[in-house]
């Protein structure tokens, strides 16, 4: 694999993390949400 590929694969794999810790954020303000609005009935 040459330098540039493996920057390129590299940067990919960054971006793809960064996307799934904000969709797994968003599920814990989902949940988070849910029970704050279910305790308060």
């Amino acid at each position: 694999m040459t330098p540039d590929e493996e920057a390129e694969f590299l940067r990919r794999r960054k971006a793809r993390n960064i996307a799934l810790g904000l969709i797994l954020l968003g599920f814990v303000v989902l949940f988070y949400m849910i029970t704050i609005v279910r305790i308060s009935d």
